[in-house]
């Protein structure tokens, strides 16, 4: 029957895809005739297997060794069903580890489209209109520029760095493009080809990747349209957008030539319509971790991914798996103004931003466009990420062996709040300013090559992965799930010892009726708080998270040790149509960081720079070490008194002096401003310096749990718990307990059963908690322990318990049998073997009817399927699938029924 259902569904979406139609039946999944395998052996292997099923082997996957992209021309190019024919056989070849067939994934290109028809060409731009790159503009009230003209005057423009738009093709011909393209950075995947030419129609609907490329590398001083922010890098483009995306599609894009291309662009994601959760797939995992370990001679590649462009649906890009990735530098956009522009997506995971459009009032971008055109309307954050790509390749150029995470360091230290205007601007405990509307700020072209000019590679990056917490947490509406887990770092081994964060990973796994409802929250042990995932209007989604990875930059330097808390938060919508709780079932940390101090090369460096700033000067002035303690390894002196700024907290004294440290000593908190404040006098550790705002007591008192204070004896109904320290709450119907399951005494109006506090009611009937009252079990049922035969814990005379339901008969497929439980003799209907209809007893020889397909011989189904002499000739297919004892897999019997009916 479910055979059928889905076979139905198949018929109609697949009908609806011949019309060219989108009907809301048609969620599943898209099949193409194209696999992913993975073959060890070699390519005369590879070719070997694919010759011998039919199919034909187009080469290795991208850079991924052993993995290789087949094609069977044979199989239908686009189906909601998966393909079933024999050459899916392939999979039992010794030298088949893994393979896949691909289906079609949404990928979304991050522009926006306007809502009114505007002319999108723009046939004579010139260099004074690019106001993101000369703020010189006082028409416009030109706030702040991304100092590229600074970075140009000190000699970069991105010379003998090459970037890559992973996107719809680039026009290699442009005017603006062809003096500096680069054929080996490009290729058409979609074509697999070698030509990244995009596909021409009416509407110029593949201009995307010709926009993106312009803004970094078009040619200046040529007469045409614009100038690029790295005019003088080579710019290639991959052809992977216009046509079906799959998990191969993207691992070739993200892996063409790691060892010539240094910076990959990519605009487009899953769908921005803030219901979406999605992220990249084994293949392109694989291709990323594949391109940090050893792209760019093993410096690492660096991706540069647009955040996304779903604010007006309400979405957050920490539920995209891409701009969410620690390998990804996701950028942001705001307008020029300084605003938040329409589009934009919050999450913890933005690093930085660059400019892009805002209201249809504001000024757009401008770049190349297709037909050797130009335009001043490029928008989203589609236009953000390759102008972040643009500066980091004068970042490059400036110091050639920055590994990947070089460049995101030298981002977080150079990116500036400036005119941004965000209402969540914080100073993390490292001293950095950081926002999840636009990461550490706007980014600053001349601070970047300045700080790469001077750069050594920062320490080896460690990967502290803590514990899981399994503990189930039931997720309340209206209710907050607080969860602390004390991370050490790792500090038992020394190899993975994190004392100084980068990235800070959460994966989770959550059920939950409407997953739009759930926001999640991190603090850090240093006390920044950072908003893993906020509500989602239009996610009515039933799958919760499993091990879903949510990332934050915001405790970018903080120490890594200490109580991380996290909080979920469950805000009931409307539109949620089940009232059932959620549960948070696992979470766990992954620190990633390093073990020494990153910057500490830069106390003992000069720049190379014949410029010297003001700055350095006055840096001088002490050349020494300073204390760990110190933020940034800015000082007067070796001592933690000595530090400019604290990078955790500080002891303030009368005689107006401070010390750094690195935690609140006992007795004191970190404030906002990371001083150490007094607590309350009963207090040993608090977060504030009130009577309720203790988080453990000194000796003599107990923390009660409810009212965070200190008492010197616990109230009724709270109990003491095992450590002495605590007063924690009995459960709801308890007096006085001795834990929160062991009641010694009950409130009123209850009775005292074993260890726990209940409503007697009679037999045949149980208590409903929400009327508070006793009420009868349905006639089926003895005892119960709800409504409906469903809820039975014995079942009435003349009936018997059927998969936790009492039932007057057994139902076909079941046959009764009489168990003895606690010395009464009970009437219980059992499953029959899978191969009978109805039997008469248990296993496969007591049947008496079969199923459809199989016949019933002396007891036993058998299948009935006649089969070809040939299909059991000696050395034939079905005489192997015997002779390894595949027999048991309802398939291979119906193809081979008289060889895998045969006993012996």
């Amino acid at each position: 029957m479910v055979w059928n259902i889905d076979l139905s569904k198949g018929f109609v979406c697949a009908v609806a895809l011949w019309f060219g139609l989108i009907l809301p039946v048609c969620k599943a999944r898209i099949y193409t005739n194209h696999w992913a395998v993975r073959i060890t052996g070699g390519p005369e292997d590879a070719d070997r297997i694919a010759g011998k099923y039919g199919y034909k082997n187009m080469g290795q996957i991208g850079d991924l060794k052993d993995y290789y992209h087949f094609y069977h021309s044979r199989t239908i190019k686009r189906s909601t069903l998966s393909s079933r024919g024999r050459h899916n056989f392939i999979s039992m070849e010794p030298k088949v580890e893994w393979i896949q067939q691909q289906v079609v994934k949404r990928r979304i290109k991050r522009d926006y489209k306007a809502s009114a028809p505007q002319s999108i060409y723009f046939n004579d731009p010139k260099w004074t209109s690019m106001w993101y790159i000369h703020c010189s503009d006082d028409i416009h009230n030109c706030q702040s520029d991304m100092n590229i003209v600074g970075a140009w005057k000190r000699g970069y423009t991105g010379k003998d760095v090459v970037v890559t738009i992973l996107d719809d093709g680039i026009e290699r011909n442009h005017p603006d493009l062809i003096q500096n393209y680069d054929t080996q950075a490009s290729y058409d995947v979609n074509g697999n080809d070698l030509d990244p030419m995009p596909r021409y129609d009416a509407s110029n609907e593949n201009k995307h990747g010709t926009r993106c490329a312009g803004e970094v590398a078009a040619s200046a001083n040529n007469s045409h349209c614009t100038v690029g922010i790295a005019y003088n890098a080579k710019i290639g483009g991959v052809r992977m957008l216009d046509g079906d995306v799959t998990d191969m599609v993207e691992a070739k894009s993200l892996s063409l030539h790691p060892q010539h291309i240094d910076i990959y662009s990519a605009s487009w994601g899953p769908d921005d319509d803030g219901k979406t959760v999605d992220g990249p797939a084994s293949l392109a995992r694989q291709a990323f971790e594949n391109g940090i370990r050893s792209g760019r001679k093993g410096r690492g590649s660096i991706f540069v991914w647009a955040s996304g462009n779903g604010g007006r649906s309400r979405d957050h890009c920490s539920c995209d798996g891409y701009t969410n990735s620690i390998y990804t530098i996701s950028i942001s956009s705001t307008a020029e103004s300084g605003k938040k522009p329409w589009y934009l997506e919050e999450c913890s995971s933005t690093l930085t931003t660059t400019y892009s459009s805002g209201e249809n009032y504001d000024r757009k971008i401008i770049t190349t466009d297709l037909r050797q055109r130009c335009t001043d309307s490029h928008t989203g954050t589609s236009a953000s990420a390759p102008m972040a790509a643009g500066i980091i390749a004068l970042a490059l150029e400036a110091n050639p062996l920055l590994t990947w995470r070089d460049v995101q360091h030298i981002i977080v230290k150079t990116s500036r709040a400036g005119h941004l205007n965000a209402p969540d601007w914080k100073i993390n405990a490292a001293g950095h300013k950081v926002s999840h509307l636009y990461g550490f700020g706007l980014m600053d072209a001349e601070a970047m090559v300045k700080e790469a000019e001077r750069w050594k590679q920062v320490p080896p990056q460690h990967i502290c992965l803590e514990n899981a917490d399994r503990q189930i947490r039931i997720i309340r509406p209206e209710h907050i799930v607080k969860s602390v887990y004390k991370a050490t770092g790792c500090v038992d081994n020394p190899n993975h010892h994190v004392i100084y964060l980068e990235h800070v990973v959460v994966r989770v796994t959550i059920t939950h009726p409407r997953r739009g409802d759930l926001s999640i929250y991190l603090t850090s042990p240093s006390g920044t708080k950072s908003q893993l995932l906020a509500n989602r209007l239009f996610d009515h989604s039933m799958e919760g998270f499993k091990n879903w990875e949510f990332m934050t930059t915001h405790c970018w330097g903080e120490k890594a040790a200490g109580d991380w808390i996290l909080e979920i938060h469950d805000t009931p919508s409307q539109l949620r149509s089940q009232k059932v709780p959620g549960k948070l079932k696992e979470w766990s940390l992954v620190l990633y960081g390093t073990s020494v101090h990153p910057y500490s090369f830069l106390r003992h460096e000069k720049p190379r720079s014949a410029d010297v700033d003001e700055e350095d000067c006055a840096l001088e002035e002490y050349s020494g070490p300073c204390d760990p303690e110190c933020s940034e390894n800015r000082c007067e002196g070796p001592g933690p008194h000595q530090c400019i700024n604290c990078l955790n907290s500080f002891m303030k004294f009368k005689n107006n002096t401070r010390t750094c440290v690195s935690e609140c000593p006992s007795g004191f908190f970190k404030d906002d401003k990371k001083r150490c404040k007094k607590c309350y006098s009963l207090c040993e550790t608090c977060v504030g310096s009130r009577s309720d705002q203790c988080s453990s007591c000194k000796s003599g008192y107990y923390l009660n749990e409810e009212t965070n204070s200190c008492v010197s004896s616990c109230p009724e109904s709270f109990y003491l718990d095992n450590d002495g320290k605590n007063c924690r709450k009995c459960s709801e119907h308890c007096k006085k307990c001795t834990s929160s399951q062991i009641c010694t005494e009950c409130r009123p109006g209850m009775s005292l059963q074993g260890n726990k506090c209940v409503v007697s009611c009679d037999l045949g009937s149980y208590y409903n908690g929400h009327r508070k009252e006793c009420e009868p079990c349905h006639r089926a049922c003895a005892t119960c322990a709800g409504t409906g035969s469903e809820a039975c814990t014995k079942c009435a005379e003349n009936y018997y318990m059927e998969e936790w339901r009492c039932v007057s008969n057994c139902s076909p497929g079941y046959y009764l049998e009489q168990v003895i439980d606690n010395g009464d003799t009970q009437s219980i209907c059992k499953k029959c073997d899978p191969s009978c209809y109805s039997c008469t007893g248990p296993g496969e020889r007591n049947c008496s009817s079969c199923v459809s397909g199989y016949n019933l011989e002396s007891g036993v189904c058998v299948v009935s399927t006649i089969c070809k002499d040939e299909s059991w000739a000696e050395g034939s297919f079905c005489v192997l699938v015997k002779k390894n004892n595949l027999c048991q897999r309802k398939v291979l019997q119906q193809l081979c029924c008289r060889t895998c009916s045969l006993k012996g």
